[in-house]
Protein backbone atom coordinates (compact mmCIF):
# COMPACT_ATOMS: atom_id res chain seq x y z
CA UNK A 1 0.00 0.00 0.00
CA UNK A 2 1.18 3.47 -0.90
CA UNK A 3 2.48 5.67 1.77
CA UNK A 4 0.30 8.79 1.31
CA UNK A 5 0.27 12.45 2.28
CA UNK A 6 -1.05 16.12 2.09
CA UNK A 7 1.36 18.72 2.16
CA UNK A 8 -0.45 21.53 3.62
CA UNK A 9 0.15 25.05 5.19
CA UNK A 10 -1.67 28.06 6.93
CA UNK A 11 -1.83 29.89 3.97
CA UNK A 12 -0.45 30.81 0.38
CA UNK A 13 3.29 31.50 -0.44
CA UNK A 14 4.90 29.91 2.57
CA UNK A 15 6.43 27.17 0.45
CA UNK A 16 4.18 23.87 -0.91
CA UNK A 17 5.17 23.79 -3.83
CA UNK A 18 8.63 23.67 -3.45
CA UNK A 19 8.25 21.03 -0.93
CA UNK A 20 6.53 18.86 -2.80
CA UNK A 21 8.81 18.43 -5.52
CA UNK A 22 11.87 18.29 -3.19
CA UNK A 23 10.24 15.55 -1.56
CA UNK A 24 8.80 13.69 -4.61
CA UNK A 25 12.16 14.06 -6.71
CA UNK A 26 14.56 13.03 -3.23
CA UNK A 27 12.29 9.76 -3.15
CA UNK A 28 12.63 9.14 -6.86
CA UNK A 29 16.24 9.35 -6.56
CA UNK A 30 15.86 6.43 -4.32
CA UNK A 31 14.33 4.52 -6.23
CA UNK A 32 10.70 5.30 -5.24
CA UNK A 33 7.78 5.41 -7.53
CA UNK A 34 6.04 9.15 -6.53
CA UNK A 35 2.32 9.75 -7.21
CA UNK A 36 1.33 13.69 -7.07
CA UNK A 37 -1.84 15.20 -6.85
CA UNK A 38 -3.13 18.60 -6.94
CA UNK A 39 -6.17 19.97 -4.36
CA UNK A 40 -8.38 22.67 -5.59
CA UNK A 41 -8.74 24.22 -9.06
CA UNK A 42 -4.83 24.74 -10.08
CA UNK A 43 -3.51 23.86 -13.59
CA UNK A 44 -0.46 24.97 -13.20
CA UNK A 45 1.12 22.93 -10.44
CA UNK A 46 0.10 19.44 -11.97
CA UNK A 47 2.84 19.97 -14.59
CA UNK A 48 5.32 21.04 -11.98
CA UNK A 49 4.57 18.04 -10.53
CA UNK A 50 4.87 15.54 -13.11
CA UNK A 51 8.26 17.04 -14.04
CA UNK A 52 9.69 16.31 -10.70
CA UNK A 53 8.21 12.34 -10.86
CA UNK A 54 7.57 11.46 -14.59
CA UNK A 55 3.87 10.63 -13.83
CA UNK A 56 0.63 12.55 -14.78
CA UNK A 57 -0.57 14.41 -11.65
CA UNK A 58 -4.56 15.53 -11.55
CA UNK A 59 -6.41 18.03 -9.76
CA UNK A 60 -8.61 16.26 -6.97
CA UNK A 61 -11.95 19.54 -5.69
CA UNK A 62 -13.97 18.73 -3.25
CA UNK A 63 -16.55 21.68 -4.55
CA UNK A 64 -17.06 20.62 -8.04
CA UNK A 65 -16.41 16.59 -8.00
CA UNK A 66 -18.39 13.96 -5.86
CA UNK A 67 -16.78 11.50 -4.00
CA UNK A 68 -16.51 8.69 -6.37
CA UNK A 69 -14.98 10.93 -9.03
CA UNK A 70 -12.25 12.22 -6.32
CA UNK A 71 -11.58 8.36 -5.85
CA UNK A 72 -11.01 7.22 -9.18
CA UNK A 73 -8.56 10.09 -10.00
CA UNK A 74 -6.15 9.09 -6.97
CA UNK A 75 -6.56 5.40 -7.60
CA UNK A 76 -3.92 5.82 -10.55
CA UNK A 77 -1.54 6.31 -7.21
CA UNK A 78 -2.76 2.57 -5.83
CA UNK A 79 0.70 1.62 -7.92
CA UNK A 80 2.66 4.32 -6.58
CA UNK A 81 4.89 3.73 -3.26
CA UNK A 82 4.09 7.30 -1.86
CA UNK A 83 1.38 9.40 -2.66
CA UNK A 84 1.70 13.31 -2.33
CA UNK A 85 -1.25 15.55 -2.67
CA UNK A 86 -0.29 19.51 -2.66
CA UNK A 87 -3.24 21.90 -0.89
CA UNK A 88 -4.42 25.27 -1.88
CA UNK A 89 -3.77 28.34 0.00
CA UNK A 90 -4.66 27.63 3.78
CA UNK A 91 -5.17 24.00 5.40
CA UNK A 92 -9.47 24.72 5.53
CA UNK A 93 -9.70 27.45 3.27
CA UNK A 94 -12.78 26.53 0.73
CA UNK A 95 -15.82 28.40 0.23
CA UNK A 96 -18.71 29.54 2.60
CA UNK A 97 -21.20 27.39 0.65
CA UNK A 98 -20.66 23.79 0.87
CA UNK A 99 -19.88 21.80 -3.34
CA UNK A 100 -20.77 18.65 -4.29
CA UNK A 101 -18.58 16.68 -1.57
CA UNK A 102 -17.36 19.64 0.61
CA UNK A 103 -16.19 23.77 0.38
CA UNK A 104 -12.63 22.95 -1.75
CA UNK A 105 -10.75 22.74 1.00
CA UNK A 106 -7.55 20.30 1.33
CA UNK A 107 -8.63 19.43 4.73
CA UNK A 108 -11.65 17.72 2.50
CA UNK A 109 -9.63 15.55 0.74
CA UNK A 110 -7.36 14.82 3.59
CA UNK A 111 -10.15 13.78 5.74
CA UNK A 112 -12.12 12.02 2.70
CA UNK A 113 -8.58 10.37 1.64
CA UNK A 114 -7.50 9.72 5.57
CA UNK A 115 -4.57 10.39 4.63
CA UNK A 116 -2.16 12.64 7.50
CA UNK A 117 -0.97 16.56 6.69
CA UNK A 118 2.45 17.73 7.00
CA UNK A 119 2.47 20.94 7.51
CA UNK A 120 4.93 23.64 5.79
CA UNK A 121 5.39 26.57 8.68
CA UNK A 122 6.75 29.73 7.58
CA UNK A 123 8.25 30.99 11.25
CA UNK A 124 9.43 34.37 9.72
CA UNK A 125 8.43 37.48 12.27
CA UNK A 126 7.57 34.91 15.12
CA UNK A 127 8.94 32.30 17.61
CA UNK A 128 6.69 30.50 19.73
CA UNK A 129 3.44 31.93 18.32
CA UNK A 130 4.47 29.10 15.37
CA UNK A 131 3.59 26.35 17.19
CA UNK A 132 0.17 28.21 18.45
CA UNK A 133 -0.76 28.33 15.17
CA UNK A 134 0.17 24.69 14.27
CA UNK A 135 -1.57 23.27 17.07
CA UNK A 136 -5.05 25.29 16.21
CA UNK A 137 -4.73 23.69 12.82
CA UNK A 138 -4.05 20.01 14.33
CA UNK A 139 -6.79 20.50 16.65
CA UNK A 140 -9.29 22.57 14.25
CA UNK A 141 -10.98 19.29 12.97
CA UNK A 142 -11.48 15.90 14.68
CA UNK A 143 -10.94 14.02 11.65
CA UNK A 144 -7.99 15.90 9.79
CA UNK A 145 -4.26 14.35 11.36
CA UNK A 146 -1.25 16.16 11.71
CA UNK A 147 1.25 14.12 10.73
CA UNK A 148 4.18 17.08 12.02
CA UNK A 149 5.40 19.68 10.51
CA UNK A 150 8.41 21.17 8.25
CA UNK A 151 9.50 24.83 9.23
CA UNK A 152 10.71 26.90 6.07
CA UNK A 153 12.93 30.20 5.88
CA UNK A 154 14.65 29.90 9.48
CA UNK A 155 16.72 32.91 10.34
CA UNK A 156 19.11 31.52 12.64
CA UNK A 157 19.65 28.16 14.77
CA UNK A 158 18.53 30.47 17.51
CA UNK A 159 15.40 30.99 15.98
CA UNK A 160 14.79 27.34 14.99
CA UNK A 161 15.34 26.66 18.78
CA UNK A 162 12.87 28.60 19.82
CA UNK A 163 10.50 27.16 17.42
CA UNK A 164 11.21 23.64 17.79
CA UNK A 165 11.05 23.98 21.78
CA UNK A 166 7.53 25.23 21.17
CA UNK A 167 6.51 22.91 18.77
CA UNK A 168 7.86 19.46 21.20
CA UNK A 169 5.81 21.35 23.85
CA UNK A 170 2.98 21.68 21.96
CA UNK A 171 3.61 17.35 21.23
CA UNK A 172 3.95 18.18 17.41
CA UNK A 173 6.70 16.41 15.26
CA UNK A 174 9.35 18.58 13.77
CA UNK A 175 10.69 16.63 10.55
CA UNK A 176 12.77 19.70 9.68
CA UNK A 177 13.95 23.40 9.39
CA UNK A 178 14.75 25.10 6.16
CA UNK A 179 16.78 27.92 6.34
CA UNK A 180 16.46 30.73 3.14
CA UNK A 181 17.83 29.10 -0.09
CA UNK A 182 16.88 32.08 -2.86
CA UNK A 183 18.01 29.41 -5.23
CA UNK A 184 15.36 27.55 -5.09
CA UNK A 185 12.51 30.19 -5.57
CA UNK A 186 9.98 29.09 -8.58
CA UNK A 187 9.52 32.42 -10.52
CA UNK A 188 5.98 33.73 -10.33
CA UNK A 189 3.56 35.91 -12.99
CA UNK A 190 0.07 37.45 -12.25
CA UNK A 191 -1.88 34.08 -12.45
CA UNK A 192 1.14 31.91 -9.99
CA UNK A 193 4.02 30.24 -11.27
CA UNK A 194 5.68 30.16 -14.27
CA UNK A 195 5.06 27.30 -16.38
CA UNK A 196 6.66 24.36 -15.67
CA UNK A 197 7.19 24.53 -19.74
CA UNK A 198 8.53 27.87 -19.66
CA UNK A 199 11.11 26.94 -17.44
CA UNK A 200 14.50 25.16 -19.57
CA UNK A 201 15.82 24.57 -16.02
CA UNK A 202 13.32 23.78 -14.28
CA UNK A 203 15.04 19.45 -13.65
CA UNK A 204 17.77 21.46 -12.23
CA UNK A 205 15.95 23.91 -10.18
CA UNK A 206 14.11 20.80 -8.86
CA UNK A 207 17.27 18.92 -8.12
CA UNK A 208 18.61 21.61 -6.24
CA UNK A 209 14.87 21.53 -4.15
CA UNK A 210 15.44 17.82 -3.73
CA UNK A 211 19.45 18.24 -2.58
CA UNK A 212 18.40 20.76 -0.14
CA UNK A 213 15.38 19.37 1.65
CA UNK A 214 16.98 15.91 1.93
CA UNK A 215 19.88 17.88 3.79
CA UNK A 216 17.53 19.38 5.90
CA UNK A 217 14.42 17.28 6.58
CA UNK A 218 14.44 13.62 7.91
CA UNK A 219 13.06 11.81 4.59
CA UNK A 220 12.57 8.66 6.68
CA UNK A 221 10.81 10.37 9.07
CA UNK A 222 8.53 11.71 7.06
CA UNK A 223 7.76 8.53 5.10
CA UNK A 224 6.82 6.63 8.56
CA UNK A 225 4.54 9.01 9.80
CA UNK A 226 2.99 8.91 6.19
CA UNK A 227 -0.35 6.98 6.22
CA UNK A 228 -1.11 4.02 4.27
CA UNK A 229 -3.59 3.81 2.07
CA UNK A 230 -5.47 1.06 -0.30
CA UNK A 231 -7.46 2.67 -3.31
CA UNK A 232 -11.52 2.11 -3.80
CA UNK A 233 -12.90 0.46 -6.05
CA UNK A 234 -14.71 2.43 -8.09
CA UNK A 235 -17.28 1.58 -10.81
CA UNK A 236 -18.02 4.94 -12.04
CA UNK A 237 -15.63 7.13 -13.67
CA UNK A 238 -15.17 10.27 -14.57
CA UNK A 239 -18.42 12.33 -15.87
CA UNK A 240 -16.93 14.11 -18.11
CA UNK A 241 -18.52 14.00 -22.02
CA UNK A 242 -15.74 14.59 -25.21
CA UNK A 243 -16.66 18.02 -26.95
CA UNK A 244 -16.05 15.91 -30.14
CA UNK A 245 -14.81 12.81 -31.19
CA UNK A 246 -12.01 14.60 -33.13
CA UNK A 247 -10.82 17.92 -31.27
CA UNK A 248 -8.32 20.30 -32.69
CA UNK A 249 -6.69 21.93 -28.94
CA UNK A 250 -5.02 24.93 -28.96
CA UNK A 251 -1.70 24.03 -27.02
CA UNK A 252 1.66 26.56 -26.22
CA UNK A 253 2.64 29.08 -23.89
CA UNK A 254 -0.50 31.44 -24.94
CA UNK A 255 -3.07 28.23 -24.09
CA UNK A 256 -1.78 26.05 -21.41
CA UNK A 257 -4.63 26.13 -18.53
CA UNK A 258 -6.19 22.68 -19.30
CA UNK A 259 -7.03 20.54 -16.49
CA UNK A 260 -5.10 16.87 -17.09
CA UNK A 261 -7.75 15.09 -16.03
CA UNK A 262 -10.60 16.25 -18.87
CA UNK A 263 -7.94 15.59 -21.52
CA UNK A 264 -7.80 11.90 -19.61
CA UNK A 265 -10.93 11.99 -19.90
CA UNK A 266 -11.88 12.92 -23.21
CA UNK A 267 -9.31 10.10 -24.58
CA UNK A 268 -10.81 7.73 -22.37
CA UNK A 269 -14.74 8.43 -23.94
CA UNK A 270 -12.54 7.37 -27.60
CA UNK A 271 -11.85 11.42 -28.68
CA UNK A 272 -8.91 12.13 -30.29
CA UNK A 273 -6.67 15.15 -30.04
CA UNK A 274 -4.89 16.94 -32.39
CA UNK A 275 -2.98 19.89 -30.94
CA UNK A 276 -1.90 22.77 -32.79
CA UNK A 277 0.04 26.18 -32.07
CA UNK A 278 -1.84 30.04 -32.38
CA UNK A 279 1.47 31.34 -31.83
CA UNK A 280 3.42 29.22 -34.72
CA UNK A 281 0.44 30.57 -36.78
CA UNK A 282 -1.01 27.29 -37.22
CA UNK A 283 -4.83 26.91 -37.88
CA UNK A 284 -7.13 24.33 -36.15
CA UNK A 285 -6.75 20.75 -37.87
CA UNK A 286 -9.39 20.62 -40.77
CA UNK A 287 -10.78 17.37 -40.24
CA UNK A 288 -11.41 17.92 -36.75
CA UNK A 289 -14.88 17.65 -35.65
CA UNK A 290 -14.34 20.64 -33.05
CA UNK A 291 -12.14 23.43 -31.83
CA UNK A 292 -11.11 24.14 -28.29
CA UNK A 293 -9.25 27.29 -27.19
CA UNK A 294 -8.04 26.57 -23.60
CA UNK A 295 -7.25 29.44 -21.07
CA UNK A 296 -3.35 30.81 -20.54
CA UNK A 297 -1.45 33.88 -21.17
CA UNK A 298 -2.91 35.66 -24.37
CA UNK A 299 -2.04 39.03 -22.93
CA UNK A 300 1.47 38.55 -22.35
CA UNK A 301 1.14 37.26 -26.99
CA UNK A 302 -1.36 39.66 -27.84
CA UNK A 303 0.73 41.74 -30.49
CA UNK A 304 1.74 38.10 -31.90
CA UNK A 305 -1.97 36.52 -31.91
CA UNK A 306 -3.15 39.33 -33.65
CA UNK A 307 -0.56 39.45 -36.46
CA UNK A 308 -0.94 35.37 -37.19
CA UNK A 309 -3.02 35.96 -40.00
CA UNK A 310 -3.35 32.37 -40.51
CA UNK A 311 -4.21 31.53 -37.61
CA UNK A 312 -6.88 33.78 -37.53
CA UNK A 313 -8.15 33.12 -40.88
CA UNK A 314 -8.31 29.50 -40.32
CA UNK A 315 -10.13 29.67 -36.98
CA UNK A 316 -12.97 31.38 -38.83
CA UNK A 317 -12.90 29.20 -41.79
CA UNK A 318 -13.38 26.63 -39.08
CA UNK A 319 -15.83 28.04 -36.92
CA UNK A 320 -18.52 28.48 -40.27
CA UNK A 321 -19.22 25.03 -40.17
CA UNK A 322 -18.22 23.19 -36.83
CA UNK A 323 -18.41 23.94 -33.39
CA UNK A 324 -15.34 26.12 -31.78
CA UNK A 325 -15.12 26.68 -27.83
CA UNK A 326 -12.54 29.53 -25.85
CA UNK A 327 -11.85 29.13 -22.10
CA UNK A 328 -10.86 32.37 -20.19
CA UNK A 329 -8.06 33.20 -22.35
CA UNK A 330 -9.39 31.46 -25.25
CA UNK A 331 -12.39 32.97 -24.77
CA UNK A 332 -10.50 36.59 -25.21
CA UNK A 333 -9.08 35.05 -28.16
CA UNK A 334 -12.33 34.56 -29.98
CA UNK A 335 -13.52 38.08 -29.26
CA UNK A 336 -13.28 41.16 -31.15
CA UNK A 337 -10.20 43.10 -29.46
CA UNK A 338 -7.87 42.42 -26.30
CA UNK A 339 -6.05 45.52 -24.71
CA UNK A 340 -3.33 44.50 -22.93
CA UNK A 341 -1.45 45.92 -19.86
CA UNK A 342 0.01 48.80 -21.61
CA UNK A 343 -3.33 49.95 -22.82
CA UNK A 344 -2.50 48.73 -26.51
CA UNK A 345 -5.34 47.11 -28.12
CA UNK A 346 -5.21 44.23 -30.84
CA UNK A 347 -7.46 42.65 -32.76
CA UNK A 348 -8.60 39.01 -31.62
CA UNK A 349 -10.11 36.36 -33.76
CA UNK A 350 -13.60 37.91 -33.88
CA UNK A 351 -16.01 35.24 -33.86
CA UNK A 352 -17.85 37.08 -30.52
CA UNK A 353 -18.13 40.42 -29.90
CA UNK A 354 -16.13 40.28 -26.24
CA UNK A 355 -13.82 43.07 -26.01
CA UNK A 356 -11.28 42.77 -22.55
CA UNK A 357 -8.82 45.06 -21.04
CA UNK A 358 -5.79 43.97 -19.06
CA UNK A 359 -5.12 48.00 -18.87
CA UNK A 360 -7.92 47.93 -16.23
CA UNK A 361 -6.70 45.18 -14.39
CA UNK A 362 -9.19 43.38 -11.70
CA UNK A 363 -8.72 40.15 -10.25
CA UNK A 364 -11.72 37.16 -11.31
CA UNK A 365 -11.44 34.43 -8.88
CA UNK A 366 -13.93 31.92 -7.59
CA UNK A 367 -15.76 28.89 -8.15
CA UNK A 368 -18.37 29.10 -10.41
CA UNK A 369 -21.49 27.04 -11.26
CA UNK A 370 -23.47 27.40 -14.72
CA UNK A 371 -26.49 26.60 -16.11
CA UNK A 372 -26.20 26.47 -19.92
CA UNK A 373 -29.12 28.20 -21.99
CA UNK A 374 -27.62 27.37 -25.12
CA UNK A 375 -25.63 23.86 -26.22
CA UNK A 376 -21.98 23.81 -25.68
CA UNK A 377 -19.69 21.23 -27.11
CA UNK A 378 -19.96 18.70 -25.46
CA UNK A 379 -23.00 19.67 -23.41
CA UNK A 380 -26.75 20.36 -23.48
CA UNK A 381 -28.90 23.27 -22.81
CA UNK A 382 -29.82 22.77 -18.83
CA UNK A 383 -26.27 21.37 -17.58
CA UNK A 384 -24.90 22.55 -14.81
CA UNK A 385 -21.13 22.72 -15.13
CA UNK A 386 -18.90 23.03 -12.60
CA UNK A 387 -15.95 25.33 -13.06
CA UNK A 388 -13.38 27.76 -11.97
CA UNK A 389 -12.47 31.22 -13.23
CA UNK A 390 -8.92 33.48 -12.00
CA UNK A 391 -8.18 36.29 -14.10
CA UNK A 392 -7.34 39.99 -14.24
CA UNK A 393 -8.63 40.97 -17.38
CA UNK A 394 -11.79 43.79 -17.73
CA UNK A 395 -14.88 43.11 -19.68
CA UNK A 396 -15.33 46.39 -21.76
CA UNK A 397 -18.22 44.75 -24.14
CA UNK A 398 -19.71 41.26 -24.05
CA UNK A 399 -22.62 42.52 -26.55
CA UNK A 400 -23.78 38.23 -27.60
CA UNK A 401 -26.36 35.97 -26.53
CA UNK A 402 -25.57 35.13 -22.76
CA UNK A 403 -24.26 31.15 -23.22
CA UNK A 404 -25.43 30.49 -19.36
CA UNK A 405 -26.48 31.51 -15.97
CA UNK A 406 -23.90 31.55 -13.82
CA UNK A 407 -23.72 31.71 -10.19
CA UNK A 408 -20.53 31.88 -8.07
CA UNK A 409 -20.24 29.72 -4.97
CA UNK A 410 -22.72 31.42 -2.53
CA UNK A 411 -25.24 31.32 -5.37
CA UNK A 412 -24.91 35.16 -6.41
CA UNK A 413 -25.53 35.40 -10.30
CA UNK A 414 -22.52 37.11 -11.82
CA UNK A 415 -21.97 38.94 -15.23
CA UNK A 416 -18.85 36.89 -16.77
CA UNK A 417 -22.04 34.93 -18.26
CA UNK A 418 -20.42 33.55 -21.54
CA UNK A 419 -21.09 33.77 -24.94
CA UNK A 420 -22.39 32.60 -28.05
CA UNK A 421 -22.72 33.47 -31.85
CA UNK A 422 -23.12 30.77 -34.75
CA UNK A 423 -20.89 27.76 -34.02
CA UNK A 424 -18.58 29.80 -31.45
CA UNK A 425 -19.13 29.80 -27.85
CA UNK A 426 -16.82 31.29 -24.68
CA UNK A 427 -16.80 30.70 -20.58
CA UNK A 428 -14.81 32.57 -18.35
CA UNK A 429 -14.85 29.95 -16.12
CA UNK A 430 -12.45 26.65 -16.82
CA UNK A 431 -14.64 23.46 -16.40
CA UNK A 432 -13.91 21.02 -13.99
CA UNK A 433 -16.96 18.75 -13.77
CA UNK A 434 -20.75 18.11 -14.81
CA UNK A 435 -22.97 17.71 -11.95
CA UNK A 436 -24.32 14.03 -12.75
Amino acid sequence: MPASLVISAPASGVGKTTLTLALARAWRKRGLNVQCFKSGPDYIDPAFHAAATERASVNVDSWAMDRSTIAHLVSRGGDADVVLAEGSMGLFDGVAARGVSGTGATADIAEMLGWPVVLVIDPSGQAQTAAAIAAGLRDYRAGVRLAGVVLNRVASPRHEDLVRRALKEAGIKVFGALPRHAEISLPKRHLGLVQAEEQAEIGKLIDEAARFVAEHVDLDAVLHAAGKWSPQAVANGLNVTPPGQRIALARDAAFSFVYPHMLEAWRAAGAEIVPFSPLANEAPDASADVCWLPGGYPELHAAKLAANARFRSGLRVFAETRPVHGECGGYMVLGAGLTDADGISHEMAGLLGLETSFAKRRMHLGYRLAELAAPMPGHQPGARLRGHEFHYSTILAQPDTPLAVVHDATGAVIAETGSRRGHATGTFFHLIAEDR
